[in-house]
């Protein structure tokens, strides 16, 4: 396939793209007015929490974008990205670069310059390819700041959670203490109080903290909430559980930070063979290649 073709294919997915961003907003659309005919309680949009939901949605929740328009204004930023990496491959091909760059790479001797070649000449895709993949890279990183803060949150929260119940306050008590004293706007607090709104508009215990489980979807919080259903399905004493899971929780974490200073010399092991290595062999080899060079100039041209 030439890079002629490449505009219209650009086109194409962008079609499509926009076909579905386009069939989302109506979806959104005709959902809304079904809810304001309704006009759900407080209570049954809460339970509305656990109907089904498609994938893209459940993806966009889990790092942090939950508002109704989320899909939609998802999947337009993915179609103008593919847009603009669109235009960009199309100018890049038009302007003469990618033959520019093959005639360069093709000068170094050897097959490596082929290699080299055949990596300029897709680099147009590769572009196109790039640009396209920004929103979902960005999705991705903001899904891995959420769950790297949560995790950091946690066992301060669990510590102060088993400190207050073993003074006495409750559950929704201590909560209340925890979210008062969190700084700014953090992951965990703003799930915490999500589940204090759930509570107040009459969902059960249970099934609030099964949903601020799946709404965070981390292990260490599936963990803590899972006891504490336990707990309360058993009867067991609520100070006790919370201070074995901070203790866990503190267990955990000390063994994740060993497991990451051990595997930090196997990581270290590919700089330093791409950075040093290369510098030691031209510092050492240097002269004798320079020597064997001038030796093989020498042969070829007294046998020229």
């Amino acid at each position: 396939m030439g890079p002629e073709a490449m505009p219209l294919i650009a086109v194409i997915v962008l079609a499509l793209a926009g076909g579905r961003a386009f069939s989302a907003v109506l979806r959104r659309r005709a959902a809304s007015l079904v809810d304001a005919s309704v006009s759900l309680a407080p209570a049954d949009a809460a339970v509305r929490s656990d109907a089904p939901e498609s994938w893209l949605r459940r993806w966009l929740m889990l790092a942090g974008y939950r508002s109704q328009q989320a899909p939609a204004t998802f999947l337009l930023t993915q179609s103008l990205a593919v847009a603009v990496g669109a235009a960009m491959s199309w100018a890049i091909t038009r302007s003469g670069l990618v033959q520019w760059m093959m005639e360069a790479v093709t000068l170094i001797p050897g097959s490596v310059g082929e290699m080299f070649a055949a990596v300029a000449g897709l680099a147009p895709w590769i572009v196109l390819l790039l640009a396209g993949s920004l929103p979902v890279l960005r999705v991705r990183s903001q899904r891995r700041q959420r769950v790297a803060a949560i995790e950091e949150d946690l066992p301060l929260a669990l510590d102060l959670f088993a400190t207050l119940a073993e003074a006495g306050l409750g559950f929704d008590s201590a909560l209340t203490r925890i979210v008062e004293s969190q700084p700014g706007r953090r992951p965990l607090s703003e799930e915490f109080t999500f589940y204090q709104r759930e509570m107040l508009a009459g969902v059960p215990r249970g099934q609030a903290l099964r949903q601020l489980a799946r709404r965070i979807d981390v292990t260490s919080v599936t963990v803590f909430v899972s006891a504490l259903v336990q707990a309360e399905q058993i009867g067991s004493s609520l100070a006790e559980t919370l201070r074995h899971q901070a203790d866990d929780m503190r267990d955990r974490r000390r063994m994740r930070a060993l497991l990451l200073a051990q595997a930090l010399p196997v990581k270290l092991v590919f700089p330093l063979i791409v950075c040093f290595l290369p510098g030691i062999f031209v510092a050492t080899l240097g002269p004798a290649l320079h020597q064997m060079i001038k030796i093989a100039d020498t042969i070829l041209r007294n046998y020229r």
